[in-house]
């Protein structure tokens, strides 16, 4: 019964935060936020191409809409642990393994957030530019994506925050980012709370600063579409 009760003891003496652990790991936590930010920036890319792309062929093929928002939507809704079993043993524990489930989750967002944007563009202004001899391609992507680009940057900001978020869990193939903290404070023999409060804090904070400036961004790039709410 006394040796059981020892480890209990050492256990509840641990301050829940020790900054110490900070200073000690500062080097790794650098390391581990620039692999987050790594993924995530990569898989955010990956789907913004990939999304415009099927997206200008949804514009153009109406009927391909459904069949692409659908496949998409198949896609979102894999569990994030079976798509990267699923590739491990294709591509092994590999940056690509984790960043194509990220990618693919971002797909339903911002195709959807692309060609709706794109569809509320105003009749009128679009035939004053054909009227002004654009060709459909030149109509796309110098009249109508600029004009939809509020609604592409809010589905950018709802993809990036959901990727931030996702990253954590491919610590799982030793690629994780900052989830490597979270897993490496629940697995020690005794729970280390630091480590853990370190991760989900920064990914919460990461998350954070990327929407706001992609909110910025909106702001810079379309001026006229606070104007038009004001």
């Amino acid at each position: 019964m006394h040796a059981s009760a020892t480890p209990l003891l050492a256990d509840s003496s641990r301050p829940l935060f020790e900054w110490r652990w900070v200073e000690r790991n500062a080097d790794a936590i650098l390391q581990r936020l620039g692999e987050h930010i790594a993924l995530t920036a990569t898989a955010l890319g990956i789907g913004l191409v990939l999304s415009l792309a099927l997206a200008t062929l949804c514009l153009r093929y109406r009927w391909f809409y459904p069949f692409v928002v659908g496949a998409a939507g198949a896609l979102y809704v894999i569990p994030s642990l079976g798509a990267f079993a699923l590739l491990v043993p294709l591509l092994g524990f590999s940056f690509a393994t984790s960043v194509i489930p990220l990618a693919t989750y971002t797909l339903l967002i911002l195709i959807r957030n692309i060609v709706t944007g794109v569809q509320q563009v105003p009749t009128e202004v679009r035939e004053a530019a054909i009227g002004m001899g654009f060709t459909p391609r030149r109509l796309l992507w110098q009249v109508e994506l600029p004009l939809a680009l509020p609604v592409v940057i809010a589905g950018l900001r709802v993809a990036a925050v959901t990727t931030i978020g996702l990253v954590t869990v491919t610590s799982l193939l030793g690629k994780g980012g900052l989830g490597y903290f979270i897993r490496a404070g629940i697995q020690t023999t005794i729970p280390n709370p630091s480590p853990i409060i370190v991760g989900v804090v920064l990914s919460i904070a990461l998350a954070v600063l990327v929407d706001l400036l992609l909110w910025l961004s909106e702001r810079a790039l379309a001026p006229w579409a606070r104007r038009a709410v004001r």
